[in-house]
């Protein structure tokens, strides 16, 4: 599209989101005229692609409209003026000096993408500005703790490449919130509340005081002290706030209850847990917090903590709070894929149908790919929506320059060539097919060229056609520096089972053949030649030189084949862009067969 054209796009997408997906081509000119004074001057022009345009975007469903709008950057507001969504991170609010941000997840299992969304952002920040990043763990839940989890969050944020300053673990840090409990007790700020829940809900939603709200502080303290002996759900300690706020939950939230569960890491030394408000609070003012990122659904637990800021008289850092992650095809809930780990659905945390970190990079999905989408969403009060698509485009920019090409066939079937013996010339010298020379035996090696791999007892053409031949393709067309990789083809290949179909075909840079019922016999040499007749060009391997693969796939599928023999240099970890499958990476190496996983095509 050119600009003009790429203006109409965006407001006919506008214009479509806003009216359950039917842009109409009248609003969408209008509001064109009415935005964008300099383009008037184009309006005959506009009125002549607008409807064109408009029907395209009318055929995509709903979900592609708004993925649509997030990939070019488009802010869906009240009004029809298109307005483009700041990209990337803009600076933080407040003062810059001495920076001290924190991720702070919850152990109950490795990190995800959604993971990422507040991890990489803090990463970035305090590397602007030289600040310092805490980790820390927020495990007083007992019921939601996965304790190999203490160590997968460390090496995926390592995978991240975020750097992390202090560890803390709020396990270790009881003591330090009992001691300000009791200070807010003694100061008259919290109190010991013995209702029923269901009786404090109503006097609450009432915007009445329960009884235990008028207790002295000796009163309170002395219920304090019994508190650990207490059964559970007898009483809890409650923050004061302003019993008439006009939303209920920030009314008296409860900062400290009873728990009787045996934690990994402490088992049962404590029965008094803190709730997340509190250890949060507590802990973000003695850790010097500067800046909290945080999520918009996060809103009343910053009104919450702001009332104990108040109390202990402490400064407020500086709250950022950022839209939701809408993200599509992508599975993140940790509970469930806990759950589907132990019923056996999923083979593990790296799952490839899982969105975990450990997954993705398992695939092949690179660091870079997550932090550079995180860093472009940035960290603003507006929604954003993310898919595989949008994550497979940024990878695959990153893929294209790292990864090497190599032949695999999946489900191979093995042809043999019938006719060769008696194929014509070679007819293409110094042709190209896909970027690689051909030449025939006497000329400079280069890439791509075909030498002769035998004597001339070996012949098996009186047409120049002399096998075996070994034909030499370029690592990657754009680095030349990194090698060939070479292939002996003499006639007996295998090719995927589902190219072998009636119909002329070249094998990539050999020749061309036809298959025809079921019988394969050789057509020609010349790739010019395979053009003129539309030939599918396909991979093949060496029927004598190959190596037995497997791919798991997305969708934890497992595809068969063989690949060619250079693929022996490959080392775990090494990602291959496979010609006509993908890009894959080597996970491991068992009994001489490699075992990838399918990033994507």
């Amino acid at each position: 599209m050119d600009n003009l054209e790429n203006t109409v796009y965006k407001y006919a997408l506008l214009n479509a989101v806003k009216h359950n997906g039917s842009a109409n081509p009248g609003a969408v000119m209008g509001a064109i005229m009415s935005s964008e004074s300099e383009l008037r001057k184009d309006a005959k022009k506009i009125g002549q692609i607008s409807g064109k345009i408009v029907a395209k975007v009318n055929e995509m469903n709903s979900v592609d409209q708004e993925q649509e709008i997030a990939n070019l950057g488009i802010e869906v507001g009240g009004g029809e003026k298109l307005k483009e969504k700041e990209k990337g991170l803009a600076d933080l609010s407040g003062s810059h000096a001495k920076v001290v941000m924190r991720f702070a997840p919850n152990p109950s299992g490795p990190l995800h993408i959604g993971h990422a969304r507040a991890a990489v952002p803090n990463g970035e920040y305090v590397d602007r500005y030289d600040g310092k990043l805490i980790l820390r763990i927020e495990d007083t839940d007992p019921k939601r703790i996965y304790p190999q989890a203490y160590d997968m969050i460390q090496e995926d944020l390592e995978w991240l490449g975020i750097r992390v300053d202090e560890v803390y673990y709020q396990s270790d840090r009881f003591p330090i919130y009992y001691e300000y409990g009791e200070k807010l007790i003694e100061m008259g700020s919290a109190y010991m509340c013995t209702c029923d829940g269901g009786d404090f809900k109503n006097l609450k939603d009432s915007c009445e005081a329960c009884p235990c709200r008028g207790r002295s502080s000796e009163e309170n303290m002395e219920l304090w002290k019994e508190f650990p002996k207490m059964e559970v759900g007898r009483a809890v300690l409650r923050v004061k706030t302003d019993i008439k706020h006009k939303n209920p939950a920030i009314r008296d939230w409860v900062a400290m209850r009873i728990v009787d569960e045996t934690h990994p890491r402490i088992g049962t030394k404590y029965r008094i847990y803190p709730m997340m408000n509190f250890s949060v609070a507590v802990d973000d003012h003695l850790m010097g917090m500067t800046h909290v990122l945080r999520g918009k659904d996060h809103l009343a637990n910053s009104e919450k903590q702001k009332y104990l800021y108040e109390h202990m008289n402490w400064d407020i850092p500086e709250f950022i709070h950022y839209g939701r992650l809408k993200m599509e095809d992508i599975a993140l809930s940790t509970s469930k894929a806990l759950a589907g780990i132990e019923n056996g659905q999923y083979n593990g945390w790296d799952d490839p149908r899982l969105g975990t970190l450990r997954s993705i990079a398992k695939r092949g999905i690179q660091a870079k790919t997550i932090h550079d989408l995180m860093v472009e969403i940035g960290v603003k009060m507006s929604d954003s929506a993310i898919s595989w698509k949008k994550i497979y485009g940024l990878n695959r920019n990153i893929l294209e320059e790292k990864a090497n090409r190599y032949f695999f066939v999946p489900n191979p079937k093995k042809i043999e060539i019938a006719n060769l013996e008696s194929g014509g010339s070679i007819e293409d010298n110094g042709s190209k097919e896909d970027g690689v020379s051909i030449e025939d035996k006497g000329s400079k090696k280069d890439k791509g060229s075909i030498e002769n791999n035998g004597a001339v007892e070996n012949s098996r053409s009186k047409d120049n056609l002399i096998l075996p031949e070994t034909i030499e393709r370029p690592l990657h067309p754009d680095y030349l520096d990194r090698g060939n990789r070479k292939l002996v083809f003499d006639g007996d290949v295998y090719i995927p089972d589902i190219d072998f179909t009636d119909g002329i075909t070249r094998l990539m840079d050999a020749v061309n053949i036809n298959i025809k019922a079921g019988e394969v016999s050789y057509e020609s040499k010349s790739f010019e030649e395979a053009r003129e007749k539309k030939a599918r060009i396909i991979q093949w391997v060496p029927a004598n030189d190959n190596i037995n693969a497997k791919i798991v796939m997305d969708d934890a599928s497992t595809v068969v084949g063989l690949c060619e023999a250079e693929c022996k240099n490959l080392k775990v970890g090494n990602i291959a862009q496979f010609e006509r499958f993908g890009f894959a990476r080597l996970d491991e190496i068992t009994n001489g067969e490699l075992v990838f996983y399918f990033a994507h095509k």
